[in-house]
């Protein structure tokens, strides 16, 4: 039967279009569409189970994308031809999808749910991940989940000062502001990018910008799913209420939990006491009301706690460690604390702490990207470990997380607008979590920032970084700088900012309420500001400026140019050249081309400078072409019976045969009668010589001519025909032997 299709277009005002098709793929899916722009096509299911796991009280909630590589016409890379986990490009967009999401289900909706995306069709103008917020929405929309509102996500940059919805690839290398944002057509609820020093008035007009694409995208997946024909929202098992219960827990646990909250104690200290308070709470029930109603008892206990902690911040100013809401906590770095790093910087901000090391290398040791819709390599990169003793706890490590990719992805945006275009180093930084109490992310920039400057790369500017919180109760709102980890699971935002002293370099925000206005949202940032100008100032009193050199023990790099055609002769027959000289001087050397000249391109990395020096030595040798009519002082290596071959002092390597008759005006029957092995000397260049086609260089040609010398004229062994005629001609002469001379 020839399927019935469905189709949504929206203009996105410019000439292009995007496509919301279902009915044709996937009809056992609970939703499925297929969203076109251009040549690219994704394709998303959502499939939820009727029915909850017992003892689940979350929503197990997965989000899928994957970029097939057929969809770019490539094989997959590596022996094993076939896509395997996904790559960090990946994961970063499940998480931009997944973050938006999970808010919008019911919070006791617990069926387990996947929403999977893939990348069917690719199309070089169009970056795939900005459309799959909208994918994974409407699929929804097309379903009978329970879901509160539609959203969708888009990639808003500034180009040439004006904002452009999902731009290409392309147009992004020219993009000063570089955003995805999520929402529903009420509420930005997402935001994540990177700027080059924007300001926070400029980050808010992007943000409107995009939100008014998104509504219009949210308007079409309300149209598809009335097209389609909408369905009934599924019933579910909904959670169980007991307001005796609720009010018991709140009349016993929300005085005693205001007053530790506003004690003003350490994380632990205050951890274990409201874990002694739930304790109290839990043993006015008898072991029966545990038994039957444990998992509700706690859900209302938790539920009083939060209220007394918000209340607190709201009605006195007050939080959890007793700081006001503009508050930082105290601070405190250290710079070169690992002695055999290149570079390393420990950044401790109250009870989270992060330390960064700095690697420098090669373009050999550059990032590559293989993804199906982008290859290509980083010269630098950032790396996040967040071990499970960061926060006292003991758990399975069971790889790098998605979390880890994020936050390390935000740092990195964070640093690498810093970097100058002409730093000759492979960059890598590694930030290792070492104690965790909210905004590890943030103390990941700040740590990377000074290992950076600690290593001598010139970065332009320092950053920081910080995380702000939110809490409002719909006519009162607090903003909070520098969050906890508590204010992030209590409050209503996370909004991690970072930048230099004139402007924001990358943002992250998740906001978890409806409604957010604008005006909160510039007081947020400009209350950032001034935080995150306040942390600079201490970065900066334990390292003012990049170091002037690198570390002793780090490697030193320097490149140098080279005509294409020496390539080879670098490289040698095998390697064989290169080899040597990487054995010989303890350096690294790599050899690149330009793409656009075709020039060599020669990286040399070693910590002995002498080493170095030899390379150099090598290359300068390699290119050294003599000058006709130029001296140049040369080095008898060898001694042969009709002259001495010499060797160019300035280009050792370069050799050439010095003719016995060019040692001297007079008549040189020995050659080590003028000179010996070892002997040094200047010789006059005069290029090839037109019948040997060899170099010809000269010693008498710059020594005085002898007075009264007499040059005896050259031989000539050519015999016209008139001599010949005169002697009767060669056939009555005996043949010569040739003369010894």
């Amino acid at each position: 039967m020839i399927p019935k299709v469905h189709t949504q277009i929206i203009d996105l005002g410019d000439g292009r279009t995007i496509s919301l098709e279902t009915g044709k793929l996937a009809k056992q899916a609970h939703g499925s569409v297929v969203v076109q722009m251009g040549n690219a096509m994704l394709l998303c299911t959502v499939v939820s189970n009727y029915s909850a796991s017992p003892g689940i009280d979350f929503l197990p909630l997965t989000v899928d994308y994957r970029e097939k590589f057929a969809a770019a016409g490539k094989y997959p890379g590596g022996f094993f031809k076939r896509e395997a986990r996904p790559s960090d490009g990946e994961v970063l967009t499940m998480r931009l999808v997944d973050r938006v999401l999970r808010p919008l289900f019911p919070k006791d909706y617990h069926a387990e749910t996947q929403v999977m995306i893939q990348l069917m069709s690719h199309d070089e103008n169009v970056m795939p991940d900005a459309l799959a917020g909208l994918a994974a929405s409407a699929a929804i929309q097309l379903s009978d989940l329970p879901f509160e509102t539609p959203i969708s996500e888009v990639r808003v940059a500034r180009i040439n000062g004006e904002f452009v919805i999902n731009p290409s690839r392309t147009q992004l290398l020219e993009a000063d502001i570089d955003m995805m944002v999520g929402a529903s057509a009420d509420s930005v609820m997402m935001v994540e990018g990177e700027m080059d020093e924007c300001s926070e008035e400029e980050m808010a007009d992007a943000i409107k910008f995009a939100h008014e694409a998104i509504k219009i995208q949210c308007a079409a997946q309300i149209a598809l799913a009335e097209s389609f024909g909408k369905k009934e929202t599924r019933e579910y098992e909904l959670a169980i209420k007991d307001e005796d219960i609720e009010k018991k827990a709140h009349d016993f646990s929300y005085q005693k939990v205001y007053d530790v909250a506003k004690a003003g104690s350490s994380k632990h200290e205050r951890s274990a006491a409201f874990a002694a308070i739930k304790e109290e709470f839990k043993a006015t029930f008898t072991d029966e009301e545990l038994a039957e109603k444990g998992s509700l008892i706690s859900q209302y206990y938790s539920k009083a706690e939060k209220s007394a902690i918000r209340n607190l911040t709201l009605e006195e100013g007050l939080r959890l460690d007793g700081r006001k809401t503009t508050d930082i906590r105290p601070i405190w770095c250290e710079i070169d604390y690992l002695p055999s790093t290149h570079g390393s910087a420990i950044f401790t901000r109250g009870e989270t702490q992060a330390l960064a090391t700095v690697t420098l290398g090669t373009s050999r040791e550059s990032n590559q990207i293989d993804m199906p819709t982008f290859s290509g390599e980083e010269s630098f990169y950032l790396h996040y470990n967040f071990p499970p003793f960061s926060t006292g706890e003991a758990r399975p490590l069971r790889g790098t997380s998605r979390r880890e990719v994020g936050h390390g992805n935000l740092a990195q945006r964070a640093l690498k607008g810093m970097i100058p275009s002409d730093c000759p180093y492979t960059v890598r930084v590694v930030s290792e979590v070492l104690e965790s109490n909210g905004s590890s992310s943030m103390a990941t920039v700040c740590a990377g920032t000074m290992a950076l400057m600690d290593a001598g790369v010139k970065l332009k500017k320092p950053v920081s970084g910080i995380a702000m919180g939110l809490i409002s109760d719909g006519n009162r709102y607090a903003v909070l700088s520098d969050i906890l980890g508590d204010e992030d699971h209590l409050g209503d935002m996370d909004f991690k900012v970072t930048g230099t002293a004139d402007g924001i370099t990358a943002c992250q925000m998740d906001i978890k309420i409806k409604g957010l206005s604008y005006e909160i949202l510039v007081n947020a940032l400009k209350q950032a500001r001034d935080g995150r100008l306040h942390i600079l100032e201490k970065l900066t009193e334990a390292i003012a400026a990049p170091n002037a050199d690198v570390k002793a023990h780090a490697p030193k790099m320097v490149t140098r140019n080279i005509p294409n055609e020496f390539i080879g002769a670098l490289i040698g027959p095998g390697g064989k050249v290169i080899q040597e000289m990487q054995k010989s001087t303890g350096c690294t050397i790599v050899i690149n081309e330009d793409p656009i000249t075709t020039e060599g391109i020669v990286e040399i990395l070693g910590t002995n400078q002498a080493g170095i020096d030899a390379v150099l030595a090598k290359i300068d040798s390699l290119l050294f072409k003599p000058q006709v009519g130029s001296i140049y002082e040369v080095k008898v290596i060898k001694i042969l019976d009709f002259g001495p071959v010499v060797e160019y002092t300035a280009a050792p390597g370069n050799e050439v045969l010095l003719h016995i008759s060019e040692l001297a005006w007079e008549r040189t029957d020995n050659v080590t009668d003028v000179v010996n092995l070892g002997d040094i000397f200047d010789v006059k260049y005069f290029g090839k010589d037109p019948k040997t086609r060899k170099e010809k260089v000269s010693r008498k040609a710059i020594l005085p001519k002898p007075e009264g010398f007499k040059e005896r004229p050259p031989r000539d062994n050519t015999r016209d025909s008139r001599s010949n005629d005169h002697r009767g001609g060669d056939r009555d002469r005996k043949p010569r032997p040739p003369r010894n001379d």
